[in-house]
C-alpha cells in the first residue's frame, strides 16, 4: 500500500499519508465537470493531493490550490505537486480549512472534497489516520460553511460523502443556497447497495441530473461505464 500510485500522467506517492489512493478520489477527480472552464481551483483536504493532480491533467486551470491539515500529508500532497507536469499550476497550504477561510479573500471557480468518512465511535490507535478517515476532523458544517466563502458566484462545488449521508448534506447545503446539478450514485457490483454520492452543487437551483456507475460486473472485471470515466488515468484501462 505504500508503494508509489502510477497513474498514466503523473505518479503519487503515498507513504506518508494516512488515506491512500483509493476509488473514491479517482471517481471524484474524474468525474467532476470542468466544462465551464475553471481558472480556480480549491482542493479541501488534499491528502496526496490527487484531486488537484487529476484536475491538473483534466483541465487549463491556472491555480490550483489544495489545503492540507496533517504535516506529513502536507509534505508529501507538495512533492508529489512538484514532481508532476503541472507543477507551475499546484500549491498545497499548510493549514486547517477553517484557518484557511480566514486568511484567503479569493473566490475559487470550483471546489473539490474528498472528506474524512467514519463518524462511528470506534478509534484506532493511529492519530494521522484517524484524522484522515474522521469527519470529526472535518465536519460537513465546516465544509459547508468554506464553500460559502470560498466559492465564485458561479462557481461548481464537488464531493464524494456516504450515500446514508447525502440527504442529510444536501438539506445542509441548501442552508446557504447551494443546489445540487448532478448526482452519481456508485455501487461496487450490480448487486451491491449504493454505497457512494458524488454530488456537484451550484448557487442555481434545477432539475437535478441523476446517474449510476457500477464498478465490476464481478471481481476485476470492470464495467465500461467505469472504464470510460477512469481511463485517462488508469495504467491498465
Amino acid at each position: 500500500m505504500n508503494k508509489p500510485f502510477k497513474f498514466k500522467q503523473f505518479t503519487v506517492k503515498q507513504d506518508r499519508c494516512a488515506m491512500k489512493i483509493g476509488t473514491d478520489g479517482v471517481l471524484l477527480g474524474a468525474w467532476t465537470s470542468v466544462k465551464r472552464n475553471p481558472f480556480s481551483v480549491l482542493d479541501i483536504g488534499s491528502g496526496t493531493g490527487i484531486l488537484s493532480l487529476m484536475i491538473a491533467q483534466r483541465s487549463f486551470a491556472e491555480q490550483i490550490e489544495a489545503i492540507e491539515i496533517d504535516d506529513n500529508a502536507y509534505e508529501q500532497c507538495s512533492e508529489n505537486f512538484e514532481n508532476s507536469p503541472w507543477n507551475d499550476r499546484l500549491f498545497c497550504y499548510h493549514a486547517s480549512l477553517l484557518e484557511f477561510v480566514e486568511e484567503v479573500e479569493d473566490a475559487f471557480d470550483l471546489i473539490i472534497c474528498n472528506p474524512p468518512f467514519y463518524s462511528e465511535d470506534y478509534k484506532t490507535e493511529n492519530k494521522s489516520r484517524d484524522l484522515a478517515r474522521f469527519n470529526d476532523a472535518m465536519p460537513f458544517k465546516h465544509i459547508i460553511y468554506a464553500v460559502a466563502h470560498l466559492l465564485a458566484e458561479d462557481g461548481l462545488f464537488s464531493i464524494v460523502i456516504p450515500k446514508k449521508e447525502e440527504d442529510d448534506f444536501v438539506a445542509l447545503a441548501n442552508t446557504i443556497g447551494l443546489f445540487p446539478q448532478r448526482i452519481l450514485h456508485v455501487r461496487g457490483n450490480p448487486d451491491a447497495e449504493v454505497k457512494r454520492s458524488l454530488i456537484e452543487f451550484s448557487y442555481t437551483e434545477k432539475e437535478v441530473e441523476i446517474s449510476e456507475l457500477i464498478i465490476e460486473t464481478d471481481r476485476h472485471n470492470y464495467t465500461e461505464d467505469y472504464i470510460n470515466l477512469t481511463k485517462d488515468f488508469y495504467l491498465k484501462m
